[in-house]
């Protein structure tokens, strides 16, 4: 990561002085400041059906942050689904899904606080699906890595700390016109779920939450996929 980087916050509102401690606790990765260093990407998280949004647009300086990039090769899928499931509000179906949440905080869990600045996927409405559709048995984990990828969905950064947050300079934003970007915006997770349903159809005899867990598997197995962001 380069010292000194642009991101984005896409938001209905301009926000000159993002808040520490503000935000919402059972986000992605909990409390913390959420954007985007693509432009293009945070005017559509900004807008709506009926509304235009805003492209808050900061500098930041990296020079001395603690950096979790869990979209890095030292981490792999299972890293960021039980980022997601300690933090996120998850529909749990099934009984293997209660036990599937507690094993993979456990052996796979990623302490999130300890850092002032993180990357990863975004976990909206599609992504968020893919993972709950793996708590719950449904796909296997080579099922999961794959529709991670799919539709180019975002890729998020969250500013956690204090000391991050007071690196983080204010540069101005741009009006996200909601008649461009929502288009844009839903057809970008239609493609993610036309290709989702595609992978669903297909047989796969790979490893499910509940062969990880009678395995006892941990995340230096071969067979967990790398969450590598394309």
């Amino acid at each position: 990561m380069e010292k000194l980087i642009t991101v984005y916050h896409g938001s209905d509102k301009v926000v000159e002085q993002p808040v520490f401690g503000g935000g919402r606790r059972n986000n992605d990765f909990g409390y913390g400041f959420y954007c985007t260093a693509s432009e293009e990407i945070a005017k559509e998280w900004a807008v709506s059906s009926l509304r235009d949004g805003f492209a808050n647009r900061y500098t930041l300086d990296t020079e001395y942050l603690r950096v979790l990039n869990l979209n890095s090769p030292d981490y792999t899928i299972l890293n960021w689904i039980a980022v997601l499931v300690e933090h996120r509000l998850f529909s749990v179906k099934t009984p293997v899904a209660g036990r599937a949440k507690r094993y993979l905080i456990d052996h796979f869990g990623v302490n999130v606080n300890a850092f002032d600045l993180i990357t990863g996927y975004r976990a909206d409405d599609s992504y968020f699906d893919y993972a709950e559709s793996f708590l719950n048995n449904g796909i296997s984990v080579e099922q999961l890595a794959r529709a991670m990828r799919l539709g180019k969905l975002g890729e998020q950064i969250v500013i956690k700390s204090k000391f991050a947050f007071s690196r983080l300079k204010y540069e101005g934003f741009d009006i996200a016109e909601k008649d461009r970007y929502y288009v844009l915006r839903k057809a970008r997770d239609d493609e993610a779920n036309q290709l989702y349903w595609r992978i669903l159809e297909e047989e796969s005899d790979g490893l499910y939450i509940q062969d990880i867990m009678r395995g006892g598997i941990e995340n230096d197995d071969p067979r967990i996929p790398a969450n590598i962001f394309e």
